[in-house]
């Protein structure tokens, strides 16, 4: 499914990654451990080559996101760019995840290290469709990150946001490590023009994005508001 000039939504298990096909092809996450063959088998439907993969974006270090790292970079020259807050992470022992009670952690233990990877930093536009702007996102894990392609007002989210019953809203409760700065996060997202937001695990929502976003950022602050008096007092 192409979801804008280029970029096609390739559908994994339970999961999306996203192929931009350009001279250079990147991609958007890589599902999970087992996922590079349906990467790999989309690439050469749309007249490709894997050898012609040249970088992998990680929208952050989740198992079904970063599971086929591995597979598809290989022996090949392929770079694989993450927020170091969630590549950091990964090294957490099963020790640390049991003694400290944390769920992001025990998750970051069973979760296949991608191996050398390049840190990105909030703000930094890679050469992808025209300049894709990294936005730093943290909450469902400390270094998620949103990826916008400002030339088609075409934002990637990861798993910063959810459908539920058919509306946008904030990232999963059960998965995210901090909910309140999931959803003060937002905010960031609603001060870029979106006109498509493309979900991880949803179809892609063209219908007024702008003002969906801008909706939840409201809602969330809402939501922040009697904590932030409360510190006032």
């Amino acid at each position: 499914m192409e979801i804008a000039p280029g970029v096609h939504a390739v559908r994994l298990l339970n999961v999306y990654a996203f192929l931009i096909d350009e001279p250079e092809l990147s991609l958007i996450d890589a599902g999970l451990i087992g996922s590079g063959g349906r990467v790999q088998r989309h690439i050469v439907r749309i007249g490709r080559k894997p050898d012609d993969l040249a970088r992998i974006i990680c929208t952050h270090a989740h198992p079904d996101h970063i599971g086929g790292v591995r597979e598809l970079a290989g022996e090949r020259d392929v770079e694989v760019i993450m927020h170091p807050a969630d590549l950091d992470g990964l090294s957490v022992t099963l020790r640390d995840a049991v003694a400290n009670r944390n769920r992001g952690q025990l998750i970051a233990y069973f979760t296949r290290h991608p191996g050398e990877a390049t840190p990105v930093a909030d703000g930094q536009v890679l050469p992808i469709l025209g300049g894709l702007r990294v936005v730093h996102t943290p909450g469902h894990t400390p270094g998620s990150i949103c990826l916008y392609a400002e030339r088609h007002k075409l934002l990637f989210v990861g798993d910063t946001l959810q459908v539920i019953r058919g509306t946008v809203t904030f990232a999963s409760t059960v998965f995210s490590e901090d909910l309140p700065l999931a959803r003060s996060s937002v905010a960031r997202m609603a001060a870029l023009d979106v006109e498509t937001i493309a979900f991880s695990h949803y179809p892609p929502w063209r219908e007024g994005a702008n003002q969906v976003l801008r909706a939840l950022a409201d809602r969330a602050a809402n939501m922040a508001e009697p904590e932030g008096r409360a510190g006032t007092l």
